[in-house]
């Protein structure tokens, strides 16, 4: 949804009076935060995410629900006639594309991860181009993908001292981000509960717990001295705060999702990443590729525990340390994503010659 988003708001940025429309699946939360999308207007599908694993109903359900995606995807186009689509990955794209290529409508997938999801490996055989995140992955779609970077949220309006002051952290201080991203963060919250005795005595730590982890983080604040209190803050999210608490900090420990790592990169941050496990194990690659280049530290999912976080965060206090895995990462960042992705999305509806073929990067 957030790198669709950030796309919208290029393409927006560039020709104000542009139609835009989105489409999505059945579930609740995309609905919900595209709604708070200006003019953008939601279409649904009745395809949905394919993640969910293990016997149930849905393992029927869902190959019929991306089948009777196809004629809806097929009208809904028809109605809206788009010059150009462009999709964010997910199952969602394969009806979408696979109408836009009927209606012979040109179209554009984002891969954001190094090694491709399977939705995005099948879909990108029907679609006109392939935007990739990272340059490896250039060799799994040859001849129509170019490194467009991940469309990410703006930090150029972010004023570092006031956000740092917002969130209590004095020029001193130190400030550790601490986030799970869209998957579970149990492994993480864990470890940092069990861990701020030691974190806190050299660190601020503005904890990102999830609804779900916030009561276990409140308790854990409340057995601390109050002095140790006024340094830890959980909260449950920060939903438009989000920019502001990663300019504010000094290292981030979190998930390995490519927004993540594109964010990171793009403000220029240290980081102890902990890859998911799951999900084709998409965020080790992503992971490997940032400390491949000094530009992150990776602690194995299995491997973190209190012990191990505490050691991490203690050597990365260091800031020389710090400082080189920040400019490391800074190097790899492409803060003009969106842009990148929208430009070439213009070109193709305008049958205008493509922005990547013309300025390098495409393979």
């Amino acid at each position: 949804m957030y790198p669709a988003l950030a796309v919208a708001r290029a393409l927006r940025d560039a020709q104000p009076a542009l139609e835009l429309a989105y489409v999505g699946g059945v579930r609740g939360l995309e609905r919900r935060i595209v709604s708070g999308a200006p003019d953008l207007p939601y279409h649904e599908l009745v395809v949905r995410s394919l993640r969910g694993g293990g016997m149930n109903a849905h393992l029927v359900l869902d190959p019929l629900r991306l089948a009777a995606s196809v004629p809806q995807a097929y009208a809904l186009l028809g109605r809206l006639q788009p010059r150009a689509i462009f999709t964010s990955g997910g199952y969602l794209g394969i009806p979408l594309v696979m109408a836009a290529r009927a209606r012979r409508i040109p179209s554009l997938v984002w891969e954001g991860n190094v090694v491709p999801g399977r939705a995005t490996a099948a879909v990108s055989r029907l679609a006109t181009r392939v935007a990739v995140s990272f340059e490896p992955t250039l060799a799994a779609f040859p001849d129509r993908s170019f490194v467009s970077g991940t469309p990410i949220r703006s930090f150029d309006a972010v004023d570092r001292p006031l956000a740092r002051r917002s969130f209590g952290v004095g020029d001193d201080d130190r400030l550790l981000l601490v986030f799970g991203g869209s998957q579970a963060v149990a492994r993480i919250t864990a470890a940092v509960e069990a861990a701020l005795p030691a974190l806190l005595e050299q660190w601020h730590v503005l904890h990102i717990a999830g609804e779900a982890g916030k009561p276990a983080a409140d308790a854990a604040r409340d057995r601390l001295s109050a002095d140790r209190q006024a340094r830890y803050r959980p909260v449950p999210f920060l939903s438009d705060r989000m920019a502001d608490a990663l300019v504010a900090a000094d290292l981030v420990v979190g998930r390995a999702g490519s927004s993540t790592c594109a964010e990171i990169a793009a403000v220029g941050l240290a980081s102890i990443l902990v890859p998911y496990p799951h999900a084709g194990d998409h965020q080790r690659a992503n992971a490997a590729f940032l400390a491949d280049r000094g530009a992150a530290v990776v602690v194995p999912d299995a491997e973190l525990d209190a012990a191990r976080l505490a050691a991490e965060a203690a050597r990365l206090r260091d800031d020389e340390l710090r400082s080189a895995l920040a400019a490391a990462a800074r190097a790899l960042g492409r803060p003009d994503a969106a842009r990148a992705i929208a430009e070439e999305l213009l070109a193709m509806g305008e049958g205008r010659p493509l922005p990547s073929q013309s300025g390098g990067g495409a393979s």
